[in-house]
């Protein structure tokens, strides 16, 4: 019960106050479908999931490199954070991510495809590569 409680808070508070918001499909800690929020700072950004499925899958990074490449509407980015994923086990890791995105002029859409490998510390030691997903998210 206290793990619904926490992923329902963290979910409430991601989709209240993201700067973007949308689902996030392919390799999602442990599952294959998340809520996708991107919270933007000056140069930076903050892109957080959370996906439900057989258990709850957390993930929160900090990209510290955003840039568009040339003119076009083409940002890059890669950045590190935690990942949680809450079965029966608590599993804690360290994730690297890297993407590109396409934010398109006439619509509050962006698209995006990333790979994020997961390196899990806590409950057992392991290096998961299969981290590719699709982002679709709104603009606000």
């Amino acid at each position: 019960m206290k793990n619904i409680i926490l992923a329902f808070t963290l979910l409430i508070t991601t989709v209240i106050s993201a700067q973007e918001i949308g689902v996030r499909f392919g390799e999602v800690t442990g599952n294959n479908v998340a809520i996708d929020g991107v919270f933007d700072f000056e140069g930076s950004r903050i892109h957080a999931n959370v996906s439900f499925g057989e258990g709850v899958g957390i993930d929160a990074l900090y990209d510290f490199i955003y840039k568009p490449i040339g003119e076009e509407a083409i940002n890059w980015y890669a950045g590190v954070g935690a990942s949680t994923y809450i079965e029966d086990d608590f599993n804690l890791g360290v994730s690297g991510e890297i993407g590109l995105e396409y934010v398109f002029k006439e619509v509050p859409i962006v698209l995006g495809i990333d790979y994020r490998p997961t390196f899990w510390i806590i409950d057992d030691t392991d290096f998961k590569w299969d981290g590719f997903g699709i982002n679709v998210r709104y603009k606000f």
